[in-house]
């Protein structure tokens, strides 16, 4: 996923996110630092949100149904994969991949997983921890075999 396809996106879910959390026009547009005549065109889709818009959304509604369903996981998680192109530093533990993830790979007790929606890949050691994330497919192989 690009910056691009993500503001798209996530344009049209920032009604849902808001009314998922039952927070008016006003109060939303104040969270997310823009005036109320700016989400009203929003939610409207009369205009798309700018990025940091939707950097936003994403780090201070991070635990949003709504938002982890379209990403198919941590906003977070999906945004900063995107912004660096690789994460390669420990991560928290994760579920394993049950839900939306698909197993690509495995060697040495590491598994290469694709996210199904995002399509972005990462690297989970034996104990679900993550230990790379990236969209490029040829180097999360390659950082698997390094492994």
């Amino acid at each position: 996923m690009t910056q691009d396809e993500i503001v798209d996106l996530l344009t049209g879910k920032i009604k849902l996110v808001r009314t998922e959390l039952g927070y008016t026009q006003d109060k939303m547009a104040d969270i997310l630092g823009i005036s109320k005549k700016t989400l009203v065109q929003i939610e409207k889709e009369r205009i798309k949100a700018s990025w940091t818009v939707i950097v936003a959304l994403c780090a201070l509604f991070r635990n949003s149904e709504i938002l982890y369903n379209s990403l198919g996981g941590d906003p977070l998680d999906v945004m900063e994969v995107v912004v660096h192109e690789y994460v390669a530093s420990p991560k928290e533990k994760t579920w394993g991949g049950h839900v939306w993830w698909k197993e690509v790979r495995s060697q040495k007790g590491c598994r290469l997983q694709q996210n199904i929606i995002s399509k972005h890949y990462r690297i989970l050691d034996d104990n679900n921890h993550r230990i790379y994330s990236s969209f490029d497919g040829k180097e999360a192989r390659e950082r698997l075999k390094e492994i």
